[in-house]
């Protein structure tokens, strides 16, 4: 078994309030579960309101393919989300 994980941080010009940033966070939350089935959460910058950290996992048979369909996930929020990358890095691990 292969979990290829994700962590990325964004920067949120638009949030003027938590109530804005939990918005966004959700919704790519949500984006990530419907879409590409992996699992996602805030980890991290709780408090910040124009930063958040993001997580998410993905369990496949394949380090290739897992890392693949992160890739896309991270293309669909750099494409669609009105936020700036700060950093992000991708990992697999074998179990």
């Amino acid at each position: 078994m292969i979990v290829s994980m994700i962590q990325f941080i964004i920067e949120l010009p638009e949030a003027s309030s938590l109530k804005d940033k939990r918005q966004i966070v959700r919704s790519v939350r949500d984006k990530f579960q419907k879409k590409f089935r992996m699992s996602a959460a805030e980890v991290d910058l709780h408090d910040s309101v124009a930063f958040a950290q993001i997580g998410g996992a993905f369990v496949s048979n394949s380090k290739d393919f897992g890392e693949a369909v992160l890739r896309k996930a991270f293309s669909m929020v750099e494409d669609e989300l009105p936020v700036r990358i700060q950093d992000v890095a991708i990992h697999s691990e074998e179990f």
